[in-house]
């Protein structure tokens, strides 16, 4: 499988956004891509450093304007896409949502974020409403997409249970950086560990990772903090977590990688974790703390 990766800088200007977004599908077409894959909540800037009820205008019904646009693209060229939207549910009831579209153009399917952080610059739980999709994989032309969103990706419960409902790629848009207040060994410690999370990821599941990271500085409109710095590096891995490549932290970029779907079973057969599982004696998983 060719996959492309879109990572971007966004502005406030949502027609400049698309536009972006478009031309870096485009190139990836180009490059032989047969699915691309774009960073979280693509069409904006990342409005959850502040909490502002006037941002709801930016939810959007799904299909809605941004699949219908994508839907087309996706339809011209003959793609799979996975894009990143502020879902309006109903009034009050917003998701984070990941939506896959067909080649074909419709929607294939859609997955909605079950981890909501609410940490400082990143106050999500304000905005959107935990997923009730539970982990599923998402069945298109180019096979079963397991596809998670941003905060979901420090948790292997979440990576586990797509894995054991067979998707064939782990895929993960992404909005994260660093307050620009942190100096730089806590930087690198966190990009490090971010990194490490997922690759830990593939190799515990066997299968590829794709962290798809937006890139560029966004100002905290309300000016408590000093804004984010989002730190790109959006990279693809092989089910041993090896990488297939890696973006830089401060440019735009797009990138077509080709992963061999194959090498999951053989990885596997050598590294027989599924196999292992003491699925008896893991209840205590289902308990909060275990006190």
């Amino acid at each position: 499988m060719n996959i492309g990766i879109v990572q971007q800088a966004n502005t406030g200007d949502r027609s400049a956004n698309l536009a972006k977004s478009e031309a870096g599908i485009r190139k990836c077409h180009a490059d032989g891509a047969q699915l691309v894959v774009l960073q979280e909540l693509h069409t904006g800037l990342y409005f959850c450093q502040t909490e502002a009820t006037e941002v709801f205008e930016q939810a959007e019904k799904i299909p809605g304007p941004s699949t219908d646009f994508f839907g087309a693209i996706a339809k011209e060229l003959g793609v799979v896409l996975v894009l990143s939207l502020f879902e309006n549910r109903a009034p009050g009831l917003c998701h984070n949502t990941a939506v896959v579209i067909e080649r074909d153009g419709t929607v294939a399917g859609k997955y909605r974020k079950m981890h909501i952080p609410d940490d400082p610059a990143y106050y999500e739980k304000f905005y959107f409403t935990p997923g009730d999709m539970g982990f599923q994989p998402i069945a298109t032309s180019v096979g079963k997409l397991g596809v998670l969103v941003c905060w979901d990706q420090w948790y292997p419960e979440a990576a586990r249970l797509m894995a054991l409902a067979g998707a064939e790629v782990l895929i993960y848009p992404t909005a994260i950086g660093y307050e620009i207040a942190d100096d730089a060994p806590e930087r690198g410690r966190q990009r490090d560990a971010w990194i490490i999370s997922q690759r830990g990821h593939a190799v515990a599941n066997g299968l590829p990772v794709v962290a798809v990271n937006r890139t560029g500085f966004e100002p905290d409109p309300s000016s408590v903090t000093d804004g984010i710095l989002f730190w790109g590096s959006s990279f693809i891995t092989g089910p041993q977590g090896e990488f297939l490549f890696q973006a830089p932290q401060d440019e735009e970029v797009t990138q077509v990688v080709t992963i061999d779907r194959k090498r999951t079973a053989d990885v596997r057969r050598i590294w027989p974790f599924f196999r292992d599982r003491r699925i008896d004696a893991y209840g205590d998983l289902l308990k909060r703390w275990i006190d």
